[in-house]
């Protein structure tokens, strides 16, 4: 092991307290990251049984539609390989002989890497993404690739292509009949339903944040750019980024400093904190439930000593439009042709459209991205060129500069929201239609598209329908350490959601 490597190890212990020794719990689906490499570095728990044992998980868990591919095979050899290293007295780093997940967009070397598409379903990649990468180094066992809206579209995962039982769509462990969120639908109801205990997704709007809020999680959507984009099938280089999941803070803390090399950060103390809300945006339209658990929060933070400021952000909206769609809709023709090229997946961007098995997903792709429109206001689609060069010129530095001067023109330390507007609806067609869309990346968008960092955290479950909430936090550019400490503490303030019933 490196000195790094050992620094990490650590972290693993102060992450799960390190002040008693580790106990075994009665149920495996109980332990979160941190927790299952203690137990394992311990000798309490081997990784070939906690493998074994989410492997039975998922395949008991069929219906939940969280997996594109299950490695059984591969993850048990891993497991078995990383008991061996442990027992001669080997580690490979903090995560040694943990199970993650991985979205299948994300290359595992040797796993097909579908990005929930037919058309990329025989497609291998030879190496494995950076960010995969890390966490095997860190000594991590890959269970499988995770389910995902197609192509990364959308944020219902009502995939029509991949579904391992019916009905069609991821499904949330908290209500079978509603949504995982999206695009990381599968990375996002794998951990919720304790098939894994973390994992990776990929975020270009929201993809990360909204399912790990929906099926109460945690998600870090990192500063554009703390992680490698390589080895991603992408939409928007300019907007996508991998992000860590897991059911806490602190576990999505720990995969942060393994992919960054990075110290993990210890929690912050609310004492003497600055939170904006901004509600003429972010806290509109609320659902009952959502409205309730973020009352709470808000009080239990001012119970706690933060200072909750209300901050203005009128132009926001006009901004985060003109910013939004011409930038992602724009930028994925190139971006996805240049990867099927340099991947040599044999695909044409056009050849990959016409196999496109979600009817919202092939709309989108027949008729704006392939022959470059957006949206008109009234009227046939308009030519995207002109609208995505005033975006990058104009539109994103403006919206870049009105999260920078509201962070500092207000003191606050990050601007707090609810991750989405509402719980999970229920799943099915209507939940991929543009309306359902738009309202659930209303919150992350914004952030997304300023290339700032935000971080779901689990709030509670709401009171008349049982289901999760997620409280967001946005930061100033390269606050991901600063967002990452005041999320631990918010949620130790908040406590811990109840895991899902069956």
């Amino acid at each position: 092991m490196t000195i790094r490597d050992v620094a990490l190890s650590m972290l693993v212990l102060l992450a799960a307290g390190c002040a008693s020794a580790p106990v075994r719990p009665p149920d495996l689906a109980d332990l979160g990251v941190a927790d299952a490499a203690r137990l394992i570095r311990a000798k309490m728990l081997t990784s070939a049984e906690l493998t074994d044992f989410y492997l039975k998980r998922a395949d008991a868990n069929r219906d939940l539609n969280a997996f594109i591919t299950l490695d059984r095979v591969g993850a048990l050899a891993a497991a078995q390989r990383a008991d061996a290293d442990l027992a001669a007295g080997r580690t490979k780093g903090p995560l040694h002989g943990v199970p993650l997940v991985v979205k299948d967009n994300i290359h595992v070397a040797g796993m097909p890497n579908t990005a929930g598409t037919p058309g990329l379903r025989d497609f291998r990649p030879t190496a494995n993404a950076p960010t995969v990468q890390k966490l095997l180094d860190a000594g991590a066992v890959i269970l499988g690739k995770t389910n995902m809206h197609e192509l990364a579209f959308g944020i219902s995962g009502y995939n029509e292509g991949f579904f391992a039982a019916q009905p069609i769509g991821v499904r949330n462990p908290y209500d079978r009949t509603r949504i995982a969120g999206g695009s990381s639908s599968g990375t996002g109801a794998a951990i919720g339903g304790r098939l894994a205990p973390g994992g990776l997704g990929s975020d270009t709007g929201g993809s990360v944040r909204i399912p790990a809020a929906l099926t109460g999680g945690a998600g870090l959507r990192p500063t554009l750019g703390r992680y490698s984009q390589d080895g991603v099938t992408p939409i928007a280089h300019s907007r996508d980024t991998v992000g860590p999941m897991a059911r806490t803070v602190a576990d999505v803390a720990l995969l942060d400093s393994v992919i960054t090399g990075a110290a993990a950060p210890a929690p912050a103390s609310l004492g003497g904190v600055k939170l904006g809300v901004y509600r003429g945006y972010y806290w509109t339209d609320l659902d009952a439930d959502t409205n309730t658990v973020m009352d709470l929060a808000l009080t239990k933070l001012r119970q706690a000593g933060a200072t909750i400021v209300e901050v203005q952000m009128p132009d926001l909206l006009k901004l985060n439009n003109a910013a939004s769609f011409p930038v992602a809709l724009y930028e994925a023709y190139d971006d996805l042709k240049a990867y099927l090229a340099k991947y040599q997946t044999g695909k044409t961007v056009e050849q990959l459209a016409a196999t496109i098995a979600s009817k919202d997903v092939k709309g989108t792709y027949d008729g704006l991205v392939i022959p470059r429109k957006l949206p008109a206001p009234s009227g046939p689609p308009v030519d995207a060129a002109p609208i995505y060069q005033a975006a990058l010129k104009d539109a994103r530095p403006a919206l870049a500069q009105l999260y920078a001067d509201t962070f500092a023109k207000n003191g606050i330390d990050a601007l707090l929201a609810p991750t989405t507007p509402a719980v999970a609806v229920e799943q099915g067609p209507a939940a991929s239609s543009p309306e359902t869309f738009l309202k659930f990346i209303r919150n992350t968008d914004p952030g997304s598209n300023a290339g700032i960092p935000g971080l779901t955290i689990p709030a509670g479950l709401g009171p008349a329908t049982g289901l999760p909430v997620g409280l967001s936090l946005d930061g100033p550019r390269g606050s991901d350490a600063r967002l990452l400490a005041l999320g631990m503490a918010i949620e130790k303030l908040l406590g811990p959601v109840a895991a899902p019933k069956r």
